[in-house]
């Protein structure tokens, strides 16, 4: 089976039923697309292996570069129902993406990605892919190639990163490992944010299974606390004061 590119023509006009709250809403492909750049990624299905650990979180990632460069939104999109999609979407933690139900697969039948998987019992689902859409309109769509099973190798974010700026720089990814009343990973997290870095915590004790045995493993110290920047084992408050003086 051969799929469909539908480079220069205009994206299905569908009603997407998704969620708010508690309450239902239909957005349009109007609500979506209309006077906006956006990145799309269609996906077989919610909780998958290769959708929720590599295509969703580095989506998810990127999406911050995608807007510096002129993309207005991140879309996933997958023939599940709006339940299903907002548990993933809280699950992934993935919140620079908006996650859309196309329940009855109206979007990827109209865009000729509808198949069969029946086989695996999952019934109708969406062949997986990516593409930029300008004002509802697609200008440009990467799509996996017609072969058993489910291949990734085209429909990344790095891919679709690549053809909307070859030069786009990949933000620089800081964790840092804090415990709860500590005054010190205050003042860190502070000096991140004064200097504008978006950063990931992780609360070190028993709850999280984080112990002193693991921040010890990791950074070869007991305090926190502990900083890392794009890999880089940074330290302390201190030391990320010092890191932050000389770059």
């Amino acid at each position: 089976m051969s799929y469909p590119n539908r480079e220069g023509h205009k994206v299905p006009s569908v009603t997407f039923k998704t969620r708010v709250g508690s309450d239902w809403r239909d957005v349009s492909t109007a609500d979506l697309f209309a006077g906006q750049t956006v990145v799309v990624f269609a996906l077989p299905g919610a909780y998958t292996p290769t959708c929720s650990s590599s295509h969703v979180p580095r989506y998810n990632e990127l999406a911050p570069v995608f807007k510096a460069n002129g993309v207005d939104a991140v879309l996933c999109l997958s023939v599940n129902d709006a339940f299903v999609m907002d548990a993933w979407a809280q699950d992934q933690n993935a919140e620079n993406i908006r996650f859309i139900p196309d329940g009855n697969g109206a979007f990827a039948e109209g865009m000729g990605m509808l198949v069969d998987k029946t086989a695996i019992g999952f019934g109708k689902r969406s062949w997986r892919y990516s593409m930029l859409v300008k004002d509802e309109r697609i200008v440009k769509m990467f799509i996996e190639a017609d072969r058993p099973g489910d291949p990734f190798e085209v429909s990344d974010a790095d891919t679709l990163l690549r053809y909307i700026n070859p030069a786009a720089r990949e933000p620089q990814f800081i964790t840092i490992l804090t415990r709860a009343g500590c005054p010190h990973c205050l003042r860190a997290k502070t000096l991140l944010a004064d200097h504008g870095l978006a950063f990931e915590e992780i609360r070190t004790g028993q709850r999280t299974g984080v112990t002193s045995r693991t921040l010890r493993a990791l950074t070869g110290r007991s305090t926190v606390p502990q900083v890392f920047i794009a890999g880089r084992h940074i330290g302390g408050a201190d030391d990320l004061a010092r890191y932050l003086e000389s770059v």
